[in-house]
This record gives structure tokens, C-alpha cells and sequence, in this order.
């Protein structure tokens, strides 16, 4: 029986599958025009299943050899006279098991010494003995790095110029999780100047691969259901594509938690919205791989300076590499009301990453701060743990400040890990992250009760007043009467005692509890 694949690229006969032709358009266009093109989008989104369905279905028609060629092994060779003769072996061992004619001959004679020129020559010889056009297919290009990535670069180049006089190869496909722009993130600055001919601009096209659809979620978990007779509720595939937005690895890792982990394999059980959430909950925690590998991004210093507005729902410049850069990484996504991580499942573990020491610490101290005290009658006591909370900001916050790694974002982080206890207690936090709105919305939600909390930097007068405002919106979208405004004072001359406070005020028919820290 197929599978949920989780790692590496899907094929028919083992794993439930989504055509993967369906899911990037114009590529085939691109080849027939001759073009040099760049494929770009997020890890273990369906990339190297694509390319290796590509490969096959120009192969059998019959135009084109087409040939998928991976560069991952040469992650690191920085130096061009190692880097460009494993390319060329690279190339060598691909087509070993490409059945395209004269592979064999492919580089028997390559002057590997000749490390500016080498790629070049082969290929043009290579094209020169096929009796049809030459389509490469460079998957994880953007492993290349500095100058071995200029001299290749530069090598696709002159054989693109010089197509009309020696043979070169027809198409070319660079495909990674970068945009070409971003391949000069791979260069150090002090390395050798790209010069005035430089090597980025052959690209005519940028794609990227989308997400699954809702329907292509049904679709896909429709096939597990003919196989095994096994079935997912509604409720449970539109909870899972809330949650993930189509990501192809989370679609297909939330439906083999439940089948595989949680339900033990026994098909006759329904696949509920209330399973699904469980496995969510599963992964996070147990942050696989595919996360952990994600979250490391968060380290480094060109994401924090996206992320961390992100979370505070600053203006974020939609026009820096720095953006496009998280954007491609598949981060965030934009829609046309705001920034906000690619999906909640993301923004979630983002939160829970960025404060995860607060949080841990927080729950080792339940003495001071018992849970118990905020869980009274099926409903949350948000005065009492905004109240306490307050006296935790107020003793620990510079402590706290130089801890958090977003330093920027520390007062909606250790909020977030304050208020995160409740999911111990059996409820779940709702966030809205919207970069240039000023603010973070969340919700705690627990035993069907909502308790909708709004986030924001005092930044002069009007804050409190545009605060009221937009919580009462935000509440007016959950249905809800009461609300909470938490709103962080960081100007140096106020005192504690000037910052503390809880206040209420009335507008638009609700009660709104201003929360001063």
C-alpha cells in the first residue's frame, strides 16, 4: 500500500502523490524558447519530485534529452579549481543513468586544469554529438558558493551568448530554495568582483513551486481512502489546510502522525479534526526535522531583521533582499491584507522557539505563578494572570531583555510564554502576526471560550486609543464581549508604579481591559 512520503521525492508506485506537473505552469513554455530559468521554493516542497517528473515527460516526448542533475554534494567547495571538476563529474555520474545517447563519452578527456573553461568545452562537445537539444535540470544549484558558483555561472553564460555559432546546451533549469538575486548571498565580499559581464543575468524567469491546495489536500488524502477505506472527516482537512496552507511536507506529515503514530495503522477509525490536532501538537513538540532545520534560519542575522518586526507588527521594506530572501525560504507569505508567517503551524514554532528558555523557566516556577489559580470553572481568569503577570514583568524584565534573542521583541515574546501555560491546562493560543499594523493579536481559546489579547509598543498618546480600536475589531471577528490590551510603557522616565495599571473602558458595546506595563 502507498505511503505519506515525508522525505525525498515522491514517486507513483510508493507514496500518495499530487501530480507535481499541476503544480508549477510555463516551464515547458520556457524550454521551448530557449531559455536559462530559475525554480525557487521552500525545503521539501515538491522541488526534486518536479524536476525528476519534468525529466521523464520530456524524455518521452521526445524533443528534448533532458537530464536531472543534483549539485548537493558540493555544498562548501568554495575553490573554483575543485568546485568546477566536480561539476563536471557530477554531470559525468548523472548521465551514467540518464539513457541518453553518448553518455559515456560525456568528459573522457576533460582538462580539468583548465578550471575556467572546463564545464564549457564539455558541454559544447557533449551537445555537439546529440541529435536532439540538451535540457539540463541543476537541482539544488544554490549549494554552489563563491567562486566556484562565479565560474560556473560565467562558463552557462558564454555558452548561452555563443549559441548561434558553437553548440551549447538548449535550457537550463538552477533550481534551489534561493532566487537567482539571492545567489550573491553565496559570495563572500571580499571575493572576486563579479565584474561588469556578470553571470546572474542570463536568468529570463523566476518560478516557484505553490502549496497544495484545499481540494488538492482532499485529493491526496482521497487516495489513502481508496487504498485503505479509511476516511478523513471535512472538519479534520480544513482544520489541516488552516494550519499548514498547503505545505506539502506538513500535509503529508500531520496525516501520517495520525495514521501511522496515533491511530497505530488501524484504518477502520476516522481521521478527525480533533486527531489532526493532536498531531500537530506532535510535531511541533517533537520538532522533526524538517522544523528543526527551518527554525535554524531564525539564527541568522538577515531573517531575525524580518522576523522580528513580523512579530511586532511593524512596517516590514517588502523590496529588501532581506525579505525576499525569508520570503523564499518560505517563512512568511503575503497576502494582500499583511505579512505574516507562511502558516500558523510555522508562526506558532517560531514563538515557541524564540522563547522557549522563558517558557521552560516560567513552568519550572508554577510555586509563584501555579497554573491552577488562572483554570476556575471551565473559564480563564485573565485578571489574575494579567495581574500576575505584571509582577513578573515588573521584577524580571531587564533580566529577561538580555536573554531573548530578538531582543526588539522581547516584551510580546515573554508574554507569549507566559500566557503559553495555559495550553498545559488544555487550551490553545491563537496568533495573528501583521507586519505594519502596529500590533499582535492572540487568543487564548480554552473549553470553547474565547479570550481575544492584543499586543502593542506604547509609542506615544494615541497608542491606547488606536489599541481600542483595533482589539475591538479584532473581538468583533471572534464574536467576542471582552477583551484585554496589553500595552508595554518603555520610556525611561516613568516609574513602575506610573506603568501599572488596569483600566477599562467601554467602546462599541465591549469591555476592553487596558493592561499597563
Amino acid at each position: 500500500m502507498p505511503y505519506f512520503n515525508i522525505s525525498g521525492p515522491c514517486n507513483k508506485r510508493d507514496h500518495y502523490m499530487i501530480e507535481a506537473a499541476t503544480r508549477l505552469k510555463g516551464v515547458e513554455q520556457l524550454i521551448d524558447m530557449n531559455q536559462y530559468f530559475v525554480i525557487h521554493a521552500a525545503r521539501q516542497s515538491g522541488k526534486t519530485t518536479y524536476l525528476q517528473d519534468l525529466a521523464a515527460r520530456l524524455n518521452a516526448a521526445g524533443n528534448y534529452y533532458a537530464l536531472h542533475c543534483s549539485l548537493e554534494g558540493l555544498q562548501g567547495i568554495a575553490e573554483p579549481e575543485k568546485g568546477i571538476s566536480q561539476v563536471v563529474r557530477t554531470i559525468k555520474n548523472a548521465l551514467r543513468f540518464s539513457g541518453i545517447p553518448h553518455a559515456a563519452e560525456f568528459a573522457t578527456n576533460a582538462d580539468y586544469e583548465d578550471f575556467t573553461g572546463v564545464l564549457l568545452m564539455e558541454l559544447s562537445t557533449f551537445c555537439m554529438a546529440l541529435d536532439k537539444p540538451l535540457v539540463i535540470l541543476f537541482d539544488e544549484a544554490d549549494c554552489l558558493s563563491e567562486s566556484t558558483l562565479i565560474s560556473f555561472l560565467r562558463q552557462l553564460r558564454l555558452g548561452y551568448n555563443n549559441r548561434a555559432m558553437t553548440p551549447f546546451v538548449h535550457s537550463i533549469a538552477l533550481v534551489g530554495m534561493r532566487n537567482i538575486r539571492d545567489y550573491k548571498a553565496k559570495i563572500r565580499p571580499d571575493s572576486a568582483s563579479l565584474g561588469s559581464a556578470s553571470p546572474f543575468n542570463i536568468v529570463t524567469e523566476s518560478l516557484t513551486l505553490t502549496n497544495f491546495t484545499r481540494d488538492e489536500i482532499g485529493d491526496l488524502y482521497g487516495q489513502h481512502t481508496e487504498e485503505s477505506g479509511q476516511r478523513f472527516d471535512t472538519e479534520a482537512i480544513d482544520l489541516i489546510w488552516e494550519k499548514s496552507q498547503g505545505q506539502p511536507w506538513l500535509v503529508n506529515a500531520i496525516a501520517r502522525e495520525v495514521i501511522v503514530k496515533i491511530l497505530a495503522s488501524d484504518y477502520t477509525k476516522p481521521v478527525t479534526a480533533a486527531l489532526a490536532e493532536q498531531a500537530i501538537s506532535n510535531i511541533m513538540l517533537r520538532r522533526d526535522t524538517h522544523i528543526d532545520s527551518l527554525l535554524e534560519r531564525l539564527k541568522e542575522e538577515r531573517v531575525r531583521r524580518v522576523i522580528e518586526p513580523m512579530l511586532m507588527g511593524k512596517m516590514i521594506d517588502i523590496t529588501s533582499d532581506d525579505f525576499c530572501y525569508v520570503r523564499d525560504l518560505g517563512l512568511i507569505r503575503v497576502t494582500p491584507q499583511r505579512i505574516e508567517p507562511a502558516n500558523p503551524i510555522y508562526g506558532d514554532v517560531m514563538v515557541r522557539t524564540l522563547n522557549h528558555y522563558i517558557q521552560e523557566t516560567i513552568t519550572r516556577d508554577e510555586q509563584t505563578f501555579p497554573l491552577p489559580r488562572y483554570l476556575q470553572g471551565g473559564r480563564i481568569d485573565i485578571e489574575s494572570l494579567m495581574r500576575d503577570f505584571q509582577q513578573f514583568w515588573r521584577e524580571n524584565s531587564e533580566i529577561w531583555r538580555e536573554k531573548v534573542e530578538y531582543k526588539e521583541a522581547a516584551p510580546h515574546l515573554i508574554l507569549m510564554a507566559f500566557l503559553q501555560r495555559v495550553l498545559n491546562g488544555g487550551g490553545h493560543i491563537l496568533r495573528e502576526f501583521a507586519a505594519g499594523s502596529g500590533r499582535t493579536d492572540l487568543c487564548l481559546v480554552y473549553q470553547g471560550q474565547k479570550y481575544p489579547i492584543e499586543l502593542k509598543i506604547r509609542r506615544g498618546d494615541k497608542t491606547v486609543a488606536e489599541g481600542l480600536k483595533q482589539l475591538a475589531r479584532y473581538m468583533d471577528t471572534l464574536a467576542c464581549a471582552d477583551g484585554w490590551l496589553a500595552v508595554f510603557d518603555q520610556r525611561a522616565d516613568m516609574s513602575w508604579d506610573e506603568k501599572i495599571y488596569l483600566k477599562t473602558e467601554h467602546i462599541d458595546g465591549k469591555i476592553i481591559t487596558v493592561v499597563g506595563l
